[in-house]
């Protein structure tokens, strides 16, 4: 029993551990993208809001995309499983546009076009590696699991800001050339080693249909799905969408703006700005494993809830510093309190997923209100900036990251009368 149960976990920390690779694969472009496109754009365009809505564009794009993917790898049965074909194909292609942004970069037209370009194949295969994590790994699990998963992403953020430090100012082309080998790399070691039609959440999805009649073995497409959350008279999954939304506006915009905050609101140069992330990067790594942990011990909803406004509150933090140094540490502790959302906020909604044959849907929708965030978040934050000025960025964040614990707040008491309705 003892050998079993030491070969279990030593399974569950491989596939963790690939699952990650994974997940840093894609982020390692997506993190340097959000750090140095603002930039290219701003050489073009006076207006914040512009800029942010079109680093908004791939958010947008997810939207349609995400959740049509991740229901359409559920329903794919090959011998190499249902996620691996969509990261073995994608990734590469992305690997190659990403390539030619800085290529692009003098005309405006040609920019956008490539952006659109690689903001389209990234997202064909954005939340596939993420859906790897209920398909191997157990519920109680998932929260450590996810935790691994954010830590890696996190690196990608740290691996962006050296390149921004070193790279940027003097060598635009190689900076933007280093994350795309990364993802080359990466997936070239996935290709090798992970077969997830091995993946117990896929076994029982054939298990299930083949047990299933007539059209119930047809799997659940991506509108019925829908249709089930928004008919359902308990209001937790719709309302964790929305809070996923909200607070992804909130990080997107602190992400995605913060290269031009630095530059305007702080008198740094590009790359300097660039590197304000790496201090939070690292930050985010110390915290994501205790976020599971307190997670487990003390309630998801809870964590996220004390997280976020720990997220919050730095934001004012920063705002009444208004230096380097001082946007820094807040920028670390915001990070802090980020994690407790990111690293709990699709376990919970995982949790939540009815059948294992609709995880990668469930990935999608997650995906869809954080990327739904992330394409408002900038615009609606720049705008803000537009009308109060580059200085009261972060508190414009913070009043974005409100409204999404006021939503969290209301999970919780859901949850608590569900409880309690249970024990009668």
């Amino acid at each position: 029993m003892t050998t079993v149960s030491a070969g279990q976990r030593t399974r569950t920390r491989r596939i963790t551990f690939l699952v990650a690779l994974a997940v840093f694969a894609q982020e390692s472009t997506w993190n340097f993208y959000e750090s140095q496109v603002p930039p290219l754009l701003r050489e073009h365009l006076s207006s914040a809001a512009v800029v942010g809505l079109l680093m908004g564009m791939d958010n947008l794009l997810g939207i349609f995309i995400q959740p049509w993917i991740g229901n359409r790898s559920d329903r794919t049965r090959t011998s190499w499983g249902r996620r691996m074909p969509y990261l073995v194909i994608g990734m590469p292609v992305a690997a190659a546009l990403f390539i030619l942004i800085p290529h692009s970069a003098s005309s405006l037209p040609l920019l956008i076009v490539v952006l659109f370009a690689y903001a389209l194949v990234a997202n064909t295969f954005k939340p596939i590696a993420e859906a790897l994590v209920p398909d191997f790994i157990a519920p109680e699990r998932r929260s450590r699991a996810n935790a691994a998963v954010k830590i890696a992403s996190s690196i990608t953020t740290i691996v962006a800001a050296l390149i921004s430090i070193f790279l940027v100012d003097n060598h635009l082309s190689l900076a933007f050339a280093i994350p795309a080998i990364i993802m080359l790399i990466s997936i070239g070691v996935l290709s090798a080693t992970v077969r997830d039609n091995r993946s117990p959440a896929y076994q029982a999805a054939v298990a299930e249909t083949e047990a299933m009649h007539g059209e119930e073995r047809a799997d659940p497409r991506v509108r019925d799905t829908f249709v089930e959350i928004l008919k359902d008279t308990d209001r937790s999954r719709l309302l964790l969408l929305l809070a996923i939304f909200l607070f992804g506006s909130a990080w997107a915009a602190s992400r995605s703006l913060i290269t031009p905050f630095g530059m305007e609101a702080l008198d740094m140069s590009k790359g300097a700005a660039g590197g304000l992330t790496l201090p939070g990067g690292i930050a985010f790594i110390l915290a994501a494993y205790p976020a599971a942990m307190l997670a487990e011990r003390y309630g998801r909803l809870r964590v996220m809830g004390v997280g976020m406004s720990v997220f919050a509150g730095a934001m004012v933090l920063g705002t009444l510093l208004r230096t380097p140094a001082g946007v820094t540490v807040a920028l670390c502790l915001g990070a802090i309190g980020a994690t407790c959302f990111l690293v709990n906020a699709v376990v919970v909604l995982w949790n939540l997923a009815p059948s294992a044959r609709v995880f990668g849907t469930y990935a999608g929708m997650y995906t869809v209100g954080w990327a739904g965030g992330g394409f408002l978040g900038p615009a609606a934050v720049g705008g803000m900036v537009d009308i109060t000025g580059w200085p009261l960025m972060l508190v414009d964040i913070a009043f974005v990251a409100t409204l999404s614990i006021v939503v969290v707040a209301r999970i919780g008491v859901l949850r608590r009368r569900t409880a309690l309705a249970l024990a009668k």
